[in-house]
């Protein structure tokens, strides 16, 4: 093994289904890499709306308790393992992890490390990991909008809207963006027609945007507010569920919002109108081909730092707190108020 020194570990436990105060800092020894893995000295990590659901149980295929969160995270190797490339050592990475992220130290698989550009700070780039990767895929993977279009975005102020405007934006295509009043100074400065989305009239303020209807929307909110979303696209035009926020404090099972938002896709895309549906998941496929799946994650998320480098999108960093402050960190992410994303910094 190739290590410099073996600090202590500190990370942040969800003993389970708890209130933010109830989180568990814990000390302990970096753990040694195994063949083909790395240690990451974790420099920024991210508070997802991942982490709100799973502490409320919620989260459909979150681990069982106790476990570290942590969707992503970006750091410097610290240490390599056989069969790991040595040269990775000192070097800045960037990675998807669902958990494990909140701590000091993270082991992982070498393969699934991409490189964070220099020029690029770690709570900069972190804000483009889990977030970038799915505003790029369902952009240019699932919507394939093209320049001149129309899409509307649900939370364009958010973690996840407010690089997927800016993407859309770069691309040439028009943006309709749902948000708080507070956000929409923000959001006519980035280019995007801001709409309340509290606005009982929403669908007919869209319409008088779009009167043929949006090319695509990107919905991650989920619920009953879904078919409205479906009934404003355009002909031919993409609907991209990403999530379920809409039944984030609900109870019964953390199953159940999803197989309800995968019939419902399903039953839409067998209509014969042109239109289609997706219920997007940044794992798709892993299970299939891990290989593949992590070629096109590096081969997205280089175009997403790259895109972070030459201007097209800028980092929004709501708050930066302390791991020890994980606690109000999740406060400060749930309570709706912040535009862009809160990291944590080790």
């Amino acid at each position: 093994m190739n290590t410099p020194h073996t600090p202590e570990r500190l990370e942040v436990v969800l003993p389970g289904k708890a209130e933010p105060e109830e989180l568990q800092l814990r000390r302990g020894p970096v753990p040694a890499p195994a063949a083909g893995q790395i240690v990451v000295r974790v420099e920024a990590t991210g508070v997802s709306f991942a982490e709100q659901q799973m502490r409320r149980g919620r989260y459909y295929d979150q681990p069982a308790f106790p476990f570290v969160p942590g969707y992503d995270l970006v750091g410097t190797v610290a240490a390599t393992g056989p069969k790991a490339d040595p040269g990775l050592l000192g070097t800045r990475v960037a990675a998807l992890t669902k958990t494990g992220g909140w701590a000091s130290h993270a082991v992982l698989d070498a393969a699934d490390a991409v490189a964070v550009p220099d020029g690029v700070g770690a709570a900069e780039a972190e804000t483009a990991v889990l977030n970038g990767i799915t505003a790029w895929q369902m952009l240019h993977r699932k919507a394939r909008v093209r320049r001149g279009g129309t899409v509307l975005v649900h939370g364009a102020n958010g973690g996840v809207g407010s690089i997927l405007v800016q993407l859309a934006r770069a691309a040439g295509v028009r943006v309709i963006g749902t948000a708080s009043p507070r956000h929409h100074d923000a959001l006519r400065a980035a280019g995007v027609t801001p709409l309340d989305h509290r606005t009982a009239d929403l669908p007919a303020r869209v319409r008088e945007l779009a009167p043929g209807g949006v090319d695509a929307v990107f919905d991650h909110v989920g619920g009953p507010g879904l078919t409205g979303s479906w009934r404003l696209l355009a002909p031919g035009g993409t609907l991209v569920s990403y999530g379920s926020a809409a039944t984030r404090d609900a109870t019964g099972s953390k199953q159940w919002p999803v197989l309800k938002l995968l019939v419902r896709v399903w039953t839409w895309n067998a209509l014969p109108n042109g239109r289609h549906a997706y219920f997007y998941n940044v794992w798709a496929g892993k299970a299939l081909s891990k290989d593949r799946f992590r070629a096109r994650l590096r081969a997205d998320l280089t175009q997403v730092f790259t895109a972070l480098r030459r201007g097209d999108i800028t980092a929004t960093v709501a708050a930066e707190l302390p791991l020890e402050q994980a606690a109000e960190a999740l406060r400060l992410a749930e309570s709706g108020t912040v535009n862009g994303k809160v990291v944590l910094v080790p």
